[in-house]
């Protein structure tokens, strides 16, 4: 299960990243709750947390979280590629 999400950043470049499995057990640790609960209880703090998580993994950024959001004018999901 991979989440796509879209990145429009305050610089006005936009970036489509992908949430792979290590993100998604991040985010579960980070908030004990389920990956598949984010249908129905979606926060924009769970979709920053986890582009950051992938951009960090992906070595995109060295910026901790709350930084990093500084630089995120908005985000969203997306449907996967095709």
């Amino acid at each position: 299960m991979n989440i796509n999400l879209h990145i429009t950043f305050t610089d006005e470049t936009e970036k489509d990243i992908s949430a792979i499995a290590a993100d998604l057990v991040a985010f579960e640790s980070k908030f004990d709750l389920s990956i598949t609960r984010l249908q129905k209880e979606v926060k924009l703090t769970h979709l920053l947390f986890l582009a950051h998580s992938a951009e960090k993994r992906a070595k995109a950024t060295d910026l901790e979280f709350e930084a990093w959001t500084e630089t995120v004018a908005s985000i969203e999901a997306t449907d996967p590629k095709k």
